[in-house]
This record gives structure tokens, sequence and C-alpha cells, in this order.
């Protein structure tokens, strides 16, 4: 027992010494592997080794683990391309369409930097260590904290920011007007029923507009982040899962200016047909060509004007579920369309029809999408179907050619029928599974520009088959650029609530910032069950003053001022009446926005950017230039603060009575 009982300990005090050997040993190795993938991680900091002009066109700049290239737009737009070693540039952009001007450079090198200047903007690149900064009118704009790096999961850019810089963009957010502290994802997604708080919505934009004048656009479209400073340590970063390592900075000598020059190299928004600008009848939705009767014959008997109809999903069901991809007329509700629409059009009222980009597998038009190979596939090139509300479906490739033409040739069909309108819904994709393949990407890659993609394949069937045509293009998600191809935006299903009136104003001013000028809301608020005649009317009062005038809802409860009470559609009629006398200059507004890209709706900054308390401002603003607007966003108000920019005196539209500028007066 007595040497059984040694030998057990004896084996037992073996085994714990070899494993005291083995943890050693694996610790050691451990550390090691740590230590190396440390290393590894943090790369050694990029180093300048040359910069040379090259084709007379733009500057390279060799670093250690790659090269820049540098190329001007013009004297205030000026483009930055990283391109790591053993890589090549990579795609086209989605939403530059400027083409580079000859710009007159000088270049400069010394010891310490090298100087590449224009008469307007120029940029310095700091050898050791390595930066890039732009400089205009011999102050830094911005400049590189960190170029662009790989970090786990996503590439990485990182900006210097001054401590008190405001900062807008991003597109479709309700937030507050200054972004700053938020870290915010890029990835079209609705949100239905949203108030006053949303940081993720339908217009995700790569874009960031600063209180000094400068837009900075990443020029890349697949998921990421923009962060903000959300750890307020003065950086901007930009994040994203692959895909084009290209920037532009752009400034100017105004808040104008400065948007015009971004319009130029994204694109000017084309000049509207002018009836969009007057009142649209529409909700969710007419059942049949009798109610879009019966409701027209309701606005003319009451004497209210309307230019143009909008049919929701039932023009080609009778049910919510199970049809949406027959895109043709559903002949039980709608037995003639053509003399529906010709009807209308006598009436002096446009047809416009919903359509969206999912083929439901129960659609007539399945086996032709399917035959035709237009829809997005799995990773075995078998049509991608997949399930969401609306039944089981398949998403048109947007992005393949074939697949452009045969869904236009849909909306070709319906413009000869006497069509002049189309509204796309649910394009950001509202369900995109990440394993579907595009023509050019994966699901993810390529998100954030289906919308975009689906404005610019109308827009250019439009220009191909009916040239004189003023399209309108009604899009609920898209991206930077979308105005170019004619997309009008709105700001998603909006709960019908004093708090989802609140968030509008703000959103329509970011994005006219943007490049999009004719963001609106569905005005008395789309979501939701509220009959409210007080906010009914205040919304549709702010509407006058908003792009487009288009009341929209859930039918629950009725969007049109002919099915609301007498009290709320006699004041709704002079709501809309007033739209129409403006007419000449909204007109005029919408002429200046396909010049010089300024919206139709201003931020107070535009007319004193100098004024600090006005780079928040959303609940007054500009409409145009000559304009002061400031509406009733809560219930039971009497009487609104109002400020009133200083550089001119106001009067009051309908009364006469002068304010002085630079004063802050409550106003009946």
């Amino acid at each position: 027992m007595e040497t059984n009982g040694y030998e057990k300990t004896h084996i037992s005090s073996k085994v714990v010494d070899e494993g005291t050997h083995n943890e050693s040993f694996w610790r050691d190795q451990f550390e090691d592997a740590i230590l190396y993938l440390f290393k590894s991680a943090i790369k050694p900091p990029r180093t300048f080794k040359k910069a040379r002009i090259e084709d007379g066109d733009f500057l390279n700049v060799q670093v250690s683990d790659g090269e820049y290239h540098i190329l001007f737009y013009n004297s205030k737009i000026v483009e930055t391309t990283f391109i790591p070693l053993g890589e090549k540039t990579t795609g086209r952009s989605h939403a530059v369409v400027m083409k580079p001007e000859h710009t007159k450079t000088s270049f400069s090198e010394n010891s310490e930097s090298a100087l590449l200047q224009t008469e307007g903007i120029s940029v310095k690149i700091q050898k050791d260590p390595f930066n890039i900064s732009y400089w205009y009118k011999g102050e830094e704009v911005i400049s590189e904290k960190n170029g662009y790096r790989r970090t786990n999961d996503f590439e990485t850019i990182q900006f210097n920011l001054t401590e008190d810089e405001v900062l807008y963009g991003t597109g479709e957010r309700a937030l507050p007007m200054n972004r700053r502290g938020y870290r915010l994802k890029l990835y079209n997604k609705p949100d239905y029923g949203y108030e006053t708080h949303s940081e993720l919505m339908n217009y995700c934009m790569p874009l960031v507009v600063s209180s000094r004048e400068y837009a900075l656009h990443f020029d890349n479209i697949p998921l990421g982040f923009i962060d903000l400073d959300s750890k307020q340590d003065n950086t901007l970063t930009y994040e994203t899962i692959s895909g084009r390592k290209t920037y532009q900075v752009v400034v100017g000598d105004s808040w104008p200016d400065m948007i015009d020059k971004y319009t130029d190299l994204t694109g000017k928004q084309p000049m509207p047909p002018r009836w969009i600008l007057g009142n649209f009848s529409s909700r969710f939705g007419y059942h049949s060509e009798r109610e879009v009767g019966h409701t027209i014959d309701l606005f003319k008997k009451d004497s209210i004007p309307v230019d143009a109809v909008i049919i929701d999903i039932y023009w080609f069901g009778k049910d919510i579920k199970g049809s949406m991809g027959n895109l043709s007329f559903y002949k039980d509700s709608f037995p003639d369309p053509e003399r529906m629409i010709r009807n209308l059009k006598q009436e002096g009222v446009k047809t416009v029809l919903v359509s969206e980009p999912f083929i439901l597998t129960t659609s007539h038009r399945w086996k032709e999408a399917v035959k035709n190979a237009v829809l997005a596939t799995d990773s075995l090139d078998n049509p991608g179907r997949f399930d969401f509300y609306f039944g089981n479906t398949g998403l048109v490739d947007v992005f393949k050619p074939e697949a452009r033409q045969w869904f236009w040739n849909i909306y070709k069909d319906l413009a000869d029928l006497g069509v002049q309108g189309v509204w796309g819904d649910l394009g950001e994709p509202e369900m995109h599974p990440s394993w579907l393949i595009h023509a050019t990407g994966t699901a993810d890659a390529v998100h954030n520009s289906y919308g975009h993609e689906w404005a610019k394949l109308v827009y250019e069937g439009y220009q191909k088959d009916f040239p004189d045509e003023r399209p309108f293009i009604l899009m609920r998600a898209g991206s930077s650029g979308s105005q170019h191809y004619g997309l009008i935006p709105w700001s998603g299903d909006v709960n019908r609530s004093w708090g989802g009136l609140q968030s509008q104003p703000a959103i329509a001013l970011q994005m006219g910032m943007q490049g999009l000028g004719y963001m609106h809301s569905d005005l008395g608020g789309f979501a939701g069950d509220n009959l409210d005649d007080e906010l009914y009317v205040r919304w549709l009062q702010y509407g006058i003053f908003q792009p487009v005038f288009r009341p929209h809802a859930q039918e629950t409860v009725p969007s049109e001022p002919v099915f609301r009470s007498d009290k709320a559609k006699h004041l709704a009629k002079r709501a809309i009446e007033l739209r129409y006398k403006l007419l000449p200059y909204n007109y005029t507004l919408a002429f200046e926005n396909s010049r010089s890209g300024v919206p139709l709706m201003r931020p107070l900054l535009f007319e004193e950017p100098e004024n600090n308390m006005l780079l928040t401002m959303a609940d007054t603003y500009l409409w145009g230039a000559d304009f002061l607007v400031s509406p009733v966003m809560e219930s039971g108000i009497k009487e609104v603060p109002v400020y009133f920019p200083g550089k001119s005196d106001w009067f009051d539209f309908y009364t006469g009575k002068k304010y002085m500028g630079g004063s802050t007066i409550g106003v009946n």
C-alpha cells in the first residue's frame, strides 16, 4: 500500500511537473503569437517616397504602402484616391458625373512638404510624419488624421475636426441639425412610424457637410458607418466593408456656392414638370377605378385644385399580399384603365402608379422574370427567393443591363397608356438578404445604390423614348447624386403625430444641403389611426412651403381634404389655394435649383452664415430667398417666436406688418 501510495504520489508529481512545463511552453508560444499579431495589427506609419505630376493630369504621391492620386475637377473641387500596394483602382463612381475641367495648377516641393496649388483649393503633402491637408484662402479646411487602413472588418479613414464646427449630412435622419457626436450606419432602411428620433432611414449618403462651408464626399457605396466625433476627440471617421478608397473635398465662398459646386460634381436636378408643384390626391390606397373617379369628382365639386392622383398597389391586385410584381392593371377593379387615364387627363389630372422591385413567385410576371434572368441570384446562379411581408419573392437586379431594359419596358408600356409619373416604393430595398448576388456585386456592396440605379434606369428610359417629357420619379431610397436622375425623395412612413411633423423641417433642410432639394413628407403623416384635424391642418399649412404638396396616408384615416370635417376641409382648401397662388414663385425656385443646386427650403444660416445661433435652427427656415417660414408644430399654439434674419426687414404676408431684422418676436 505504501509502495503503491508512493508510486501514485510520485506519478502524480511527475504529471504536475510535466504539466507545469507544458503550461510554461504554451504560454510562451501564446505570448509570442499575441506579440506577432499585435505587431501585425499595428502597421508601421505610412512614409512619403516621392511626388510627381503624371500626364499633366493628377499628382501621384508614392508612399510606403501604396500611392495617392490627387485630381482637381476645378479650383473648388479636389479628389483623392488611395491605391494600396498590389491593388488597382476599383469600380466607377456611383455619384460623380462631372468631367475634370482644365485647372491651372502649380507644384512645388521642399525637404518638408510638397504643395499642389490652384487659384482656389490647395493640397499640402507633409512628408514626415506623412499627412495630407486641404487649404482654401490661406486657411486649412480639413486634414487626414489617419489615411485609409484596413482594421478588422472595415477599411477606415480619419480626418481632423476643429472643436467648434457643426456637422450636417449622412443623408436622411430624424436627428437634430447638428449631427456631431453620432456614429451613423450607412445602410438604407425604412423606419415605419418614426417620430422625432431615427438614426437609420431610407437615404443614407456618404457625405458630410461642415459649418465651415466645405463638403466631404466619400465616393463609395457599400455598407459602412460615418462616425461624427462620437468619441469627442475631434475626429471624423469613415468606415466601409469594401470598395473605392476615394473622396472629394468641395469648398465654396458661401453656402449656395458650395452646394452649386457639389451639385456640379454629382449632377444638377433636372427641371421637373410644372404639375408636381400642385396638389396630389393620394392614399394607401384606391381600390378601384370607380373609387379614383369618385375621389377626383369630390375635389372638383368642392373646387379644390388637384393636379395628379397616385394609385397605390391595388391597381395590380385585389389584396395587399400575393400580387406584387404583376405590374399590370387588375381588370376586375380597373376594367378600362386607358379610359380612366384619358378621363382624368381631360380633367387636368395626371396619373401616377406605384411600383416595387419585388416580383412575387405568385405574381403573373414570375415565370417571365425567371425566363429572362432579370432577378438577383443565389450563389448557384438560381433566382434568389426569400420571404417578406408581401409574400415569397425575387428582386429585380437593376444593376444588370438586361434587367434594366426589362423593367423599363414595363414603364414604357404604362407611359404609352398615358401614365405620367413613376412612384418607386420599397427601393432601399426593404428586404435585401446579404446572400443575394447582383451583376455588380453582393447585396451589401450595392444595397445603398439600389434606389439610385432604379431612378437612373427610369430617367434614362424617358430620355431615350420620351425625350420631350419631364419625368416625375418619386423614390423612397437613393444616395448621393440621385438628384441628377430626377429623383424626388420623400421622408418615408412618418407617424401621424405631432412628433412626426416636428422632425420634417430638419430632414428636408438637411437633404437640400446634400443636393436633394425636393425632400418632402407625406402631408398629414402616414402611419397610424390618429384622426386629428388640428394636426392635419397644421401639416398641410407647413406643406405649402415644402417642395411637393402631397397628402398621403394609410386609408384608415383619410388623407384627402374632401373626406375630412367641414372645418378641416375649409382650412385645407385655403392652404391648397395659397400653394397655387405661389406657383410662379415656386416654379422659379425649381428653375434656380436646376441651374445652381440651391434647395427650395433653405436653413437660415444661408442668410447669416456668421450667426452661430442659426447653425442648428430648423423650426424657422427660408422658402427661397424671400419667404421666412415658421410652421406651427404643437397642438394649441397661438403664438410662435420667430427670429427675423438681420440683413433685411420682413413683412407679414397676411397683414403687411413690418418686423425689424435681427430680432426675435412672438407672432400670432
